[in-house]
């Protein structure tokens, strides 16, 4: 067993369990609950097209039935627990989470791994869900906001892995056989892909691995070779446009960003504080506080094991979308000719220091950022660490990362009446 002391008196242990199952744990004494999270590599990164959709079909079926309940007895059996258990998909993993009392720990991992183990995907159960997830693709699509997410992930990536929906599509969901789940279900949902993570009242540290081991010992399987989720080198972004009836247009913008653990990670961070998270970032200031233009702007950052993203959205009315645009290509020429100031970016470090401490004292939130860790780096990320990161940014190591993101072509996918006619500002390289 490896072990890592951190500064908060609590111990971070990781093992790796003969069957290749990754056990992450940190005992938090004064927590009255346990925070418990089995993380899988099955995302829709992991996904080939025939397979979109899949990933999030799986984690639907879980609750439905196993060899040893019912789907009544599955409701059933999450309220005997007491607490909250759940589950949701992304791009690179799906996760089922739950937090219960200690005393119920035993309990929860002997249902986890029932949910894991022993699932039924019986032809009437997985009719019905089939149903459920074509209600949700609707929901999303009657959803301008998240229209634009997937839209600006195709601008993106275009027809790789990471382009394509969580959900899947309509008529993919439709056409997905169960043959199709099972053999996905194989390849991915294997101990070697996947982190059983721990953290709160864990009195016994020791007892609680045998715990899992107990649980999980008879899990089998290998794990299938990984594809690359990105497109090829050459980054090829798109502007596509979704001319919906919405009430409101969506705008969004994407350049390279960082990838997972790439240097310029928490450049990225400070960059991304400064120009649009935030009541003091530009974005705000200028385009919602001075204009009263818009409700929501914002950027955003997100990294994924190969490649990353750096990223800007606004919500406004058609009639204001191209005044809003006009003022973001102004505000990014600011900060690309003119650079962050030295008060910005201790600002924006400083926010990132709480952020992180903060995050800190949630267990829930603190089983979130080992178990991803672990099983998206291969390593638990210390708050040291990150601390000693966000201390090293400089506003000439941020400016830097501002003047590369920008000089890339960007992507772009906007959402609403009359989108296709808006003008891009020429600060923004669209090739």
């Amino acid at each position: 067993m490896k072990e890592a002391n951190n500064q908060t008196g609590t111990r971070v242990l990781t093992r790796t369990l003969p069957n290749g199952l990754r056990v992450v744990l940190e005992n938090r004494p004064y927590a009255p609950c346990v925070s418990a999270g089995l993380w899988v590599g099955a995302g829709s990164m992991h996904e080939t097209a025939e397979e979109n959709g899949c990933a999030h079909f799986l984690e639907h079926m879980a609750f439905k039935s196993t060899a040893n309940r019912s789907a009544g007895e599955i409701l059933l059996e999450m309220d005997r627990l007491g607490g909250h258990v759940n589950a949701f998909t992304e791009k690179d993993c799906t996760c089922y989470y739950a937090r219960v009392i200690p005393a119920h720990l035993d309990r929860l991992l002997v249902f986890f791994a029932d949910l894991l183990l022993h699932p039924l995907t019986q032809e009437e159960e997985l009719e019905k869900e089939r149903g459920v997830i074509l209600e949700e693709i609707a929901m999303c699509e009657d959803n301008p906001e998240d229209r634009t997410g997937d839209l600006l992930s195709r601008a993106v990536f275009g027809e790789a892995p990471l382009g394509r929906p969580i959900l899947g599509t309509a008529a993919g969901i439709r056409s997905l056989s169960r043959e199709t789940l099972l053999c996905y279900r194989g390849a991915h949902y294997v101990p070697g892909s996947a982190v059983l993570a721990l953290c709160g009242n864990l009195p016994e540290p020791e007892a609680a691995v045998e715990a899992v081991g107990r649980a999980f010992g008879a899990w089998a399987g290998q794990a299938a070779p990984q594809r690359d989720p990105r497109p090829g080198a050459q980054w090829q972004p798109e502007r596509l446009c979704d001319e919906g009836s919405f009430e409101q247009t969506h705008l969004s913008f994407a350049w390279p960003g960082p990838a997972l653990d790439a240097p310029q990670t928490t450049e990225a961070w400070v960059a991304s504080m400064i120009l649009g998270e935030g009541n003091s970032s530009r974005l705000f200031r200028r385009i919602r506080e001075e204009m009263g233009a818009v409700y929501n702007i914002y950027s955003d950052v997100v990294s994924y094991p190969a490649c990353g993203l750096f990223s800007v959205f606004a919500e406004t009315s058609p009639r204001q979308a191209q005044k809003v645009l006009d003022a973001l290509g102004e505000e990014l020429e600011k900060l690309v000719q003119g650079g962050v100031t030295a008060e910005e970016t201790d600002m924006a470090k400083e926010q990132l220091r709480i952020a992180c401490l903060l995050g800190d004292e949630s267990a829930e939130e603190r089983m979130t950022a080992i178990g991803r860790s672990l099983l998206l780096r291969g390593r638990v990320r210390e708050k040291e660490e990150v601390l000693s990161a966000i201390e090293r940014v400089t506003p000439e190591g941020v400016n830097r990362l501002i003047r590369e993101t920008m000089a890339q072509p960007c992507a772009s996918a906007f959402v609403g009446r009359g989108v296709a006619k808006l003008k891009i500002p020429g600060i923004i390289r669209t090739e």
